[in-house]
């Protein structure tokens, strides 16, 4: 069996993001577990804002790409007004089922406050329209500025998750969908 390909989008342009060293504890998770992690760092990519009248704007075919290759995804974002980051909603809307169907995800989110939970209860849903396999287990990482010190996670149970978290991605990359349903066959994108 090859390696286990699992790419990370951190949803955060900041120069020091707390999302970027957290997506990056989690791909130490998949090393460790037997995986190849990659981050894709969104900094590098230049992606308008999609306009769907106009094919491959910017890098995006270099992103859809990059997407479509891994095996599974680690989405990470920051809560931004109780959801997920724009720049992460951007680089998810060019992409599409080919990237993401049957895909296993691993979700995890930062907040500066109190629990990022509806930033990770929004990320589901994406993932789920996509048809892709998210992963029951997650990571939320409130309070976030005093969780890490010097680049590092200083506690030990969000450490433990974030861990976890890229463990079972690759653990779970394998899955085998389950059977087709009728609502499957409903669910056809946004064509316009």
């Amino acid at each position: 069996m090859s390696e286990t390909h699992v790419l990370a989008l951190a949803g955060s342009l900041r120069e020091g993001s707390y999302t970027r060293l957290a997506t990056n504890r989690a791909l130490d998770g998949v090393e460790a577990a037997g995986g190849r992690g990659e981050l894709l760092d969104l900094r590098e990519y230049d992606l308008p804002a999609l306009n769907t009248d106009h094919d491959g704007q910017g890098d995006s075919q270099r992103l859809v790409d990059r997407v479509g290759a891994a095996d599974a995804i680690i989405l990470g974002s920051p809560m931004y007004h109780g959801s997920y980051s724009g720049v992460l909603k951007n680089a998810l809307d060019y992409c599409g089922f080919d990237e993401f169907e049957g895909k296993t995800v691993g979700l995890l989110a930062v907040s500066g406050g109190s629990f990022p939970i509806t930033t990770l209860e929004h990320l589901r849903s994406v993932c789920r329209a996509l048809d892709s396999w998210v992963l029951p287990h997650q990571a939320a990482i409130p309070n976030v500025h005093s969780a890490f010190e010097d680049g590092e996670l200083v506690d030990e149970g969000i450490e433990k998750r974030v861990d976890t978290l890229g463990r079972r991605v690759v653990e779970y990359a394998d899955i085998e969908p389950d059977p087709a349903t009728f609502e499957s066959g409903q669910n056809e994108g946004a064509d316009d």
